[in-house]
């Protein structure tokens, strides 16, 4: 598995060092190939290049003069010191580490305030798949677009408080009305400033941090408050590591999308109105790029209320999201899976107070070789794990139908989740979702599930997105899976607190399933309900014992 590479991350603590025990200390600390090579080369103070970090004085053009120093030396690294430093768009450049020192906070000034000098989008195309701010990477508070070898280390603070939450949407062939640039005579650029909601972003922020088409890249140590739409955005970037980051923000946390050789590792992210952690595969560069190789390790995710991270309250949120269900602040693979996903493992995190692992195709992509292990979750507010495979296409036209295959979840300790929302595997009639395995998956949930809701036949919905919550509440307790083949359940566990008509499992038009090892509150001769299913083997049932 790739990742920054081992100089990147030499040459980022030497600056570190540098910078808190002086340069004789970190060259005696530093690995042999950073002393072969004097470090980064030089060291930049932003305030020696005009920034005042007094909270109140625009100091983004001292900063990136900072940064053009150091890259015209060939690297180095730019230094900002204790302070409030307002700022507009920040851009790396190669080879080059900002150190965020302790004490120090990067605040997103307010173009309502202070003027709309924000960078403007770039990247403009015929049909924009999804939202603007998964488009575009220059309309940030600190940003690298085709940079190698950088990072941005340190124990201070991003505050995006001048960051917009949100942006126009797509456009493309799918929606009514919809006409191409081309069939109106206009260059993509012309005509998305015909609309009125892009032509208002022009001069605002949107991201905290963000890279497209960058590899090398290190992001290591620093706190993100309030993150804009999206807190960190990695597009098409390789060798990557994230590691150690806290993120309270209001929207997306971090977004890998389209990227391969990616290590998030010992994160805390909370997002209560949006995802804590998603892997994407959209359109944005305008092509098919698989999101692969990716391993999200030691992390921990939520939906508390914001800033309640940050401050150790831990405040509820009253968030209900469009659906009425409650906070997100999940870990999420999608929803933008045009290019697909493979390789990935989520291992040791922990999930609490948030929507439950969610993950599929839906827009043509395939979805192969992922795996969750060993995931403590409390208190998910829907369904504990979700695999879902539809057709809703949001990509260029002749697009076939996705696949989902070779997913596996294993040790997964769940409490506290909503009876209402099992487990779940869902594919379509005309597409089914193949070899999906749970292992060691143990749920305790409210139960209460009545007769009527054990008769229940969710609705179809072949074009909708990765969200399951359009299916209200389904006829297991444990587990339902539908359009689906060779799926096993081996030493699970689906316990309820109160009394639940329904099976712990339902099989509905699957072919090939087994399932040994269950224990749970119904009693073996109702547990496990297959309907158009074949090839169903069911071994060890056992009823769990009344507390």
């Amino acid at each position: 598995m790739s990742s920054a590479s081992p100089l990147l991350l030499a040459n980022a603590e030497f600056g570190r060092r540098a910078f808190a025990l002086g340069m004789g200390a970190a060259f005696a600390l530093a690995a042999m190939p950073v002393r072969a090579t004097g470090g980064l080369r030089t060291f930049h103070d932003v305030r020696d290049y005009g920034a005042r970090g007094d909270g109140k004085s625009i100091d983004s053009i001292a900063i990136n003069k900072a940064i053009e120093a150091a890259s015209r030396a060939g690297g180095g690294t730019v230094i900002v010191p204790p302070g409030k430093y307002l700022c507009f768009s920040i851009r790396l450049k190669d080879d080059i580490t900002l150190v965020l020192s302790s004490g120090s906070t990067l605040i997103a000034a307010d173009p309502d305030t202070h003027g709309l000098h924000y960078d403007l989008p770039e990247a403009a195309f015929e049909e924009q798949f999804t939202d603007f701010g998964v488009y575009h990477n220059h309309t940030s508070l600190i940003y690298g677009d085709g940079v190698s070898n950088v990072a941005i280390i340190g124990k201070g603070l991003i505050h995006g408080l001048g960051l917009e939450r949100e942006g126009p949407g797509p456009r493309w062939h799918g929606m009514p009305d919809y006409r191409s640039p081309a069939s109106m005579g206009l260059t993509p650029e012309q005509a998305r400033l015909i609309d009125p909601k892009e032509r208002a972003q022009q001069g605002r922020g949107n991201k905290a941090v963000a890279f497209k088409g960058s590899r090398n890249v290190l992001l290591r140590d620093f706190t993100i408050l309030q993150g804009g739409h999206f807190a960190v955005y990695l597009l098409g970037c390789s060798n990557v590591t994230v590691d150690n980051l806290t993120v309270d923000t209001d929207r997306d946390g971090i977004d890998l999308d389209c990227c391969r050789g990616v290590r998030l590792t010992g994160c805390v992210v909370n997002a209560h109105k949006d995802d804590a952690i998603c892997l994407k595969s959209s359109y944005a560069l305008n092509r098919r790029i698989v999101c692969e190789d990716i391993v999200v390790s030691g992390c921990k995710t939520s939906g508390y209320a914001l800033g309640s991270l940050i401050d150790g309250t831990y405040a509820k949120s009253d968030y209900l999201s469009t659906d009425k269900v409650g906070v997100l602040g999940r870990i999420k693979l999608g929803t933008d899976s045009v290019g697909g996903f493979r390789n990935v493992l989520v291992n040791d995190c922990i999930c609490e107070n948030s929507r439950g692992l969610q993950l599929g195709a839906i827009d043509g992509g395939t979805l192969e070789d992922v795996t969750f292990s060993n995931i403590t979750m409390r208190n998910p507010v829907n369904h504990p794990l979700f695999v879902r495979l539809s057709a809703r296409q949001r990509a260029p036209e002749g697009s076939p139908v996705g696949t989902v295959r070779r997913v596996r979840f294993a040790d997964i300790n769940v409490s506290g989740a909503d009876g209402r929302y099992p487990c779940g595997i869902v594919g379509i009639a005309d597409k089914a979702i193949d070899d999906v395995s749970l292992q060691g998956v143990h749920v305790a949930c409210s139960g209460g599930g009545t007769v009527e809701d054990a008769a229940r036949i969710p609705p179809e919905r072949r074009n909708s997105s990765l969200e399951p919550s359009f299916m209200g509440t389904l006829p297991a307790f444990g587990l339902y899976v539908r359009h689906a083949r060779n799926v096993a359940a081996k030493d699970v566990t689906f316990a309820v607190e109160r009394p639940d008509a329904r099976p712990a499992i339902v099989l509905d038009d699957v072919a090939g399933a087994q399932i040994d090892g269950l224990r749970s509150n119904a009693d073996r001769a109702g547990a496990v309900r297959a309907v158009a299913s074949r090839d169903i083997a069911v071994g060890a049932v056992v009823t769990l014992a009344e507390s």
